[in-house]
């Protein structure tokens, strides 16, 4: 399996694509501090990741998917925070992103 066919960069990567749409209704609404902070989080996820499987070695391998659940964590973050404050959020946005959580944890764990 090639890089472009890794099932956790797809889901990443889709993912990714997903908190942009998102973020630009967030921007209609005037929510532009918000929609900057999950924009920047939901898509560095997936650009973490890319950059991993490109890793010169295990131990930055590790890393990088270290740093996509920490934004993958924080994504939660402001998923939850838009909730809290009465915005609609697509509920399958959270699942996703909890999905990549569990992913990339079980990548690091087995390697």
């Amino acid at each position: 399996m090639g890089l472009t066919e890794s099932p956790i960069r797809i889901k990443s990567f889709e993912f990714a694509c997903e908190i942009v749409i998102y973020c630009d209704k967030l921007k209609e609404n005037k929510d532009f501090e918000l929609a900057s902070q999950l924009l920047k989080s939901g898509t560095s996820i997936g650009a973490n990741t890319r950059e991993a499987q490109r890793g010169v070695s295990k131990k930055d391998f590790k890393n990088k998917f270290g740093i996509a659940i920490k934004e993958a964590d924080e994504t939660i973050y402001w998923l939850e925070i838009l909730e809290a404050t009465g915005r609609k959020v697509p509920k399958e946005m959270k699942n996703k992103c909890e999905e990549l959580i569990r992913i990339l944890v079980a990548i690091i764990k087995n390697s």
